[in-house]
């Protein structure tokens, strides 16, 4: 396959040495030279089947991290850098040439700021997860490829991509295809997962520090080997926050931690603002709707009848608070329409007899309903 690659920097040299293993790649850097492998960027572009564009898209220099930047106001990439690149290329292709952005972007730069830039070549993302020192190991080893379509879903563009990389693979590997906006949220989330890990887990720490007689890697090497609730798939659908006498109740009291020790920080707390906010986001989702209100699920979780740190019920506090409309639990009333927000899965009826109502469902599973609106809850695409 006859492959361009525009970036050739601290990852993109790397990258592309390893696909030129298997295909006919020229790079491209007005920076960087790489014997049998650099050309001019025309030559990069002319005749390819691919040009992959790996160009940064940095942040501010004040904003990476070897100095304190919690305090600075919120900042996104650079994106000039990328525009510039995409513009070039595009201009040297035509519709045979599948153009393929592989730098790091927050959710909805590539459909605001990206694609449409193009018009002559075709157009994927394709974000890549590799770490500076290990960027050939990571490309013939990944954990997944990521593809992001603008509708997410396949395309023979998508398979252009599996006969580029199959052959540069150690092992059989997982393809992830989506939407830009999904591609993008897996990739920076992704980043985001391992941070929170670490935080947490030095938090810990910390902890072991100022109470004393605690080792942190007695309590850090439990937690890794729990495969059932924490280092697994549970707790990964999203739909309301936790709930039940432990975890919301846990959470606030370790805060004191904070206060008895001066750790200087509280993540504690910053998890507790998270479950209120997100449930005062699905309140104002449901109030949108200007009905009255009807949550299927009272208690903290299905199948049980206790509503300790219930969190669907923290959603109906801030509808009554925000709204001033009426919230009923578990049975949805005779006549009249309502907003009917589903937590717990057991109690959807066997027919639905309110037409007119707006059917909430946050697991994003009930399928559409005679007269009445289905809505998914965090799914902006239905």
């Amino acid at each position: 396959m006859k492959v361009g690659f525009i970036g050739l920097g601290k990852l993109g040299r790397d990258a592309a040495e390893v696909l030129n293993e298997q295909h006919d790649v020229t790079g491209y850097d007005p920076n960087v030279n790489v014997p049998g492998l650099s050309g001019t960027l025309q030559e990069a572009c002319t005749d390819k089947d691919i040009v992959l564009i790996a160009v940064q898209t940095p942040h501010d220099p004040a904003y990476d991290g070897k100095e304190p930047t919690s305090h600075l106001p919120p900042k996104d990439f650079d994106y000039s850098f990328i525009r510039t690149a995409v513009q070039d290329v595009d201009n040297l292709v035509d519709e045979n040439t599948l153009i393929v952005v592989i730098s790091t972007m927050l959710p909805g730069t590539v459909r605001r700021e990206i694609a449409p830039l193009i018009k002559n070549g075709r157009f994927i993302y394709n974000p890549y997860l590799i770490a500076q020192g290990t960027v050939k190991w990571d490309m013939r080893n990944p954990e997944m490829i990521m593809i992001g379509t603008e509708e997410g879903e396949a395309s023979d563009d998508a398979d252009l991509l599996y006969d580029l990389y199959d052959p540069i693979l150690d092992k059989i590997c997982r393809y992830e295809i989506g939407t830009w906006e999904e591609i993008e949220a897996l990739k920076v989330f992704y980043n985001t997962f391992i941070s929170t890990k670490l935080a947490l887990v030095n938090m810990i720490q910390d902890v072991a520090e100022n109470v004393g007689h605690m080792n942190v890697d007695v309590v850090t090497n439990a937690l890794k080997n729990s495969t059932q609730r924490i280092m697994g798939p549970s707790y990964m659908k999203a739909g309301f926050g936790d709930g039940g006498g432990c975890h919301p109740r846990d959470n606030i009291a370790l805060r004191v931690l904070n206060d008895r020790y001066g750790m200087g920080y509280d993540l504690f707390d910053a998890i507790m603002k998270a479950r209120e906010e997100q449930a005062a986001n699905m309140a104002r989702y449901c109030l949108k709707y200007n009905m009255p209100v009807v949550i299927l699920g009272k208690a903290f979780k299905p199948g049980i009848d206790q509503t300790a740190g219930s969190p669907s019920m923290l959603v109906g506090w801030y509808i009554e608070k925000l709204g001033s409309q009426k919230v009923y639990y578990d049975k949805i009333p005779d006549g009249g329409a309502y907003t009917i927000l589903i937590h717990d899965k057991g109690m959807i009826p066997e027919t639905w007899d309110n037409p007119g109502s707006c059917i909430i469902d946050p697991y994003r599973e009930l399928e559409p309903v005679k007269n009445h609106t289905v809505k998914h809850y965090g799914n902006s695409n239905r």
